[in-house]
């Protein structure tokens, strides 16, 4: 599954979208739980929020219970997911993701596509606590061999997947659609320590 991805690096375009915290720090190493950078529109533009990774609708009642992610394969009939594939989408910036492959001993691998930002599709609920409205996400992601991998959104695609009004057979179209050809560099096992959380992540083999 999709469980931990990276945004270290980014152009001055991303940084200059309305929302940009003035104080995001480079993240090599993004798990479930952590605060990550939500793309959405808000009245017809672009925005960026920090969210929570896990998603939590405002009737749920157990917090341990989040998903950080939601298969494209059931999305539109999940109870926990068909509202928010419907009505509240969003977009995961990443530079790339990690991949555990083997059996006995797991080797990491670091996957990228072209392009120094990578989209992955998700969608985001509000949750209220202490009359604040806080925002949670889960990343889309589809099967690959036994591993799920994050679905990928191109520019054209992720215009289609923002917008509030694309009809619901669009959208599902979108959850089908050719994935990019992932670049894959095997990695040493820095990054298997949950609590690292910098560039020694990315040490090759």
């Amino acid at each position: 599954m999709c469980g931990r991805y990276a945004l270290f690096r980014w152009n001055p375009e991303f940084a200059a979208l309305p929302g940009f915290p003035a104080d995001q720090q480079p993240h090599w190493s993004l798990a479930p739980g952590a605060s990550v950078l939500l793309m959405r529109k808000v009245e017809a533009q672009l925005q960026l929020s920090r969210a929570r990774w896990g998603l939590t609708p405002a009737w749920l009642n157990d917090f341990t219970r989040t998903p950080a992610q939601a298969r494209a394969e059931t999305l539109a009939e999940q109870p926990m997911f068909r509202d928010a594939f419907r009505q509240r989408r969003g977009l995961l910036p990443a530079n790339g993701f990690y991949e555990w492959r083997g059996t006995a001993r797991k080797r990491p691998f670091w996957m990228t596509a072209e392009g120094s930002l990578t989209h992955f599709a998700a969608i985001w609920e509000a949750y209220p606590v202490e009359g604040y409205s806080y925002l949670s996400v889960a990343v889309v992601t589809l099967p690959a061999a036994n591993l799920r991998r994050p679905l990928i959104l191109d520019e054209a695609a992720q215009a289609v997947w923002l917008d509030p009004d694309t009809p619901l057979a669009e959208l599902q179209a979108l959850l089908t659609q050719p994935q990019p050809l992932l670049r894959e560099r095997p990695l040493a096992t820095f990054v298997n320590d949950p609590a690292l959380d910098g560039p020694q992540c990315l040490t090759p083999a």
